[in-house]
């Protein structure tokens, strides 16, 4: 929006919080929670963005990388209203109105916003304020009204008499004003309260005072201006965003079979009629095509699955590429670097880390596959693996197209198998195979007729 300025305020501690992180880099399904409010900010296109902050100010620019910020600093936390006063020189000659946003209010939309600023434009008040009606309202500022309804001021709950807090409308936080009237009333405001702070609120009694108009906008919706101050309320807004973002891919044409117990972030993405079983955990940049199963207990960081593919139950799955048709599991482990072709099968108890396996191949299940690239249509037996460290260095494992690796075989790295090999059981291969070639190590099996008889009497005798 033209004429637009936003202050975010992300400066505090969060003492009850008991951390040495700064409150709005807490995360919430994935992401910190400034990463919210600035999004939904960011999408209103304001001619000037300003971020505030104080505790942990270094940490807090690194998560952000948003371009167009402007930091701000306040040295000392003495206040919302000292907060907003540090961002003067940015809006200095700054002609449109400001937007204050606080950085732990993460499921504000920017639909809201919008509403707010229209509001204020069209009541064209010196002041304009978010509200709601919490049945609990413990912690917020209440709403004081005249007897005729009009807002006449806001008192901190630590502030607040006996029948002021019984008042449910709620201060949401968020604040719009022009920067002339702003920046005035922050210069008559006072810390005579329980905190010794300035606080932002205030400037709703000055505008009252001066007989200014001040507005208000109700959002019907609480938990869209809940803020987050200790660990309970962050795990409360990971519920209430769980199920948000389940209901938005159940509505897309997923099927969750257990939404209480699925856990998607942000970022995912799901195709049309994929089944998710429960006990899932979809994270960070997670892509998953349609028609997948997932049986369950899953657990998918920076995973991109094809189409069709199956994970049988209770697999872990990390930056890694799978294809069309894969099956993957039970109780198999995809380290980073894994790329599976089309159609490949992976099965139980297999591990693979940095493993490029063409389409078709098949570890069906015991086995360790590491640095290996594996051509098309190759069978690796129980019990393989890929020796790939010596103890300073890892090296690569070749195996060519339609290979036959027997069960318990050990391949020692750098080693390549030509197309057409097979591997005999319980093989060490320590150098290059030719295409077609068969490769064992001599070995001569002896039995001794009658043995576990003399055995016994031995130790019988001993007794």
């Amino acid at each position: 929006m033209s004429d637009l300025g936003i202050i975010v305020l992300a400066a505090g501690l969060g003492t009850r919080m008991k951390s040495h992180l700064p409150k709005v880099l807490h995360r919430l399904a994935g992401k910190p929670l400034i990463s919210y409010p600035l999004r939904e900010a960011i999408k209103l296109q304001p001619e000037k963005l300003a971020v505030v902050v104080g505790h942990g100010a270094i940490e807090v620019q690194e998560s952000c990388s948003e371009s167009g910020i402007t930091w701000v600093i306040q040295d000392e936390q003495l206040g919302t209203g000292h907060a907003v006063g540090c961002a003067r020189a940015v809006f200095q000659g700054f002609g449109g109105d400001l937007l204050i946003l606080s950085g732990d209010v993460p499921l504000i939309r920017s639909e809201t916003l919008e509403d707010l600023l229209r509001r204020h434009w069209e009541k064209n008040a010196a002041l304009t304020i978010l509200t709601t009606t919490l049945d609990d309202p413990v912690g917020y500022g209440r709403i004081l009204r005249s007897e005729n309804g009009e807002l006449a001021g806001i008192v901190e709950e630590r502030d607040a008499t006996a029948s002021q807090r019984q008042i449910q409308e709620v201060n949401a936080g968020i604040y719009v004003a022009a920067p002339k009237f702003l920046f005035s009333a922050l210069e008559n405001l006072t810390n005579a309260n329980q905190q010794g702070e300035y606080y932002l609120p205030d400037v709703v009694r000055v505008a009252v005072k001066n007989g200014q108009a001040v507005a208000t906008v109700l959002v019907t919706e609480p938990t869209e201006i809940l803020g987050i101050n200790t660990r309970e309320e962050l795990a409360i807004m990971e519920k209430n965003l769980q199920e948000r973002i389940n209901r938005k891919w159940m509505e897309m044409g997923v099927t969750l079979k257990d939404p209480q117990t699925v856990y998607i972030e942000e970022d995912v993405a799901i195709g049309r009629d994929t089944v998710i079983g429960p006990n899932t955990h979809l994270m960070g940049k997670t892509v998953i095509g349609e028609r997948c199963r997932l049986d369950g207990s899953a657990y998918l960081t920076n995973a991109c699955l094809g189409s069709g593919v199956h994970l049988r139950f209770c697999v872990v799955l990390t930056d890694c590429q799978i294809a069309d048709g894969v099956i993957v599991g039970p109780f198999a482990h995809l380290r980073p670097g894994t790329a599976l072709g089309r159609n490949v099968h992976i099965g139980n108890f297999v591990e693979t880390k940095e493993a490029r396996i063409g389409d078709g191949s098949k570890a069906n299940h015991l086995t360790y596959l590491g640095d290996v690239t594996v051509g098309r249509d190759t069978n690796i037996g129980a019990g393989t693996i890929t020796c790939n460290y010596d103890g300073f260095h890892k090296y690569r494992t070749v195996i060519g197209d339609r290979v036959q690796v027997g069960s318990d075989s050990t391949l020692v790295a750098p080693v390549t198998l030509g197309d057409d090999v097979y591997v005999a059981t319980a093989t060490t291969v320590r150098q290059d195979v030719a295409a077609g070639a068969l490769v064992f190590n001599e070995r001569r099996e002896q039995v001794r007729e009658g043995w576990t008889q003399e055995k016994r009497k031995k130790m019988e005798a001993k007794s």
